[in-house]
């Protein structure tokens, strides 16, 4: 499980990410990621949904917390160690891990611990409004859902944008992946006939 994955890796990088033999760069497993993106957005969506039924938004201020407790583990302590990713990484174990570069993790999850960090202070010190922050949850989870449904992460895309260092080893390989056309798209062969 866990062990193995943990095994697989060698010394951890003293920055940020796994060293992972056979890759010069620091990395985290995707296929992991993905799955605690999906676990924090089924959780994030419950929250979400009670609230608007019920108008009671506890559930939505102990969700913001619980996911900037753990954006925040990732980020500043091991992101091997943060709740979701424990449990993201026991669910996908016997899949092959996905090596993606670190550096656009560590900017996605920052923004992940910013946003959460806004919505907390705005449901609890704030006062802000509270269908305004209703709103500004669901942007987040619409976030998340893209990372867990099609594996695109935002915040690795603003990397990829704007880093002075072109990133390595993206998620999907966006960073050197030339897609097909869009007549392409759904033929066996891009070489096939119309």
């Amino acid at each position: 499980g866990y062990s193995v994955l943990m095994a697989e890796t060698s010394t951890k990088d003293p920055g940020f990410g796994e060293r992972v033999e056979g890759i010069d760069i620091p990395v985290v497993n995707e296929r992991a990621v993905r799955a605690s993106a999906g676990v924090l957005f089924l959780l994030g969506l419950l929250a979400v949904n009670y609230a608007f039924y019920t108008g009671d938004f506890q559930p939505v201020r102990g969700f913001g917390f619980l996911f900037m407790v753990d954006m925040g583990i990732r980020i500043g302590l091991d992101h091997r160690f943060a709740p979701t990713m424990v449990l993201g990484a026991l669910i996908v174990r016997r899949q092959r891990p996905e090596w993606v570069g670190a550096r656009q993790k560590l900017l996605a999850w920052s923004l992940g611990f910013g946003m959460a960090f806004i919505a907390c202070l705005g449901m609890g010190f704030l006062g802000i409004q509270n269908e305004y922050m209703l709103l500004f949850c669901s942007f987040c989870l619409a976030l998340m859902f893209l990372e867990a449904a099609f594996g695109i992460c935002v915040g690795c895309e603003l990397h990829r944008m704007f880093a002075k260092t072109p990133p390595q080893l993206c998620p999907g390989d966006v960073c050197s992946y030339s897609p097909p056309t869009r007549r392409s798209l759904f033929r066996s062969s891009p070489t096939a006939g119309p």
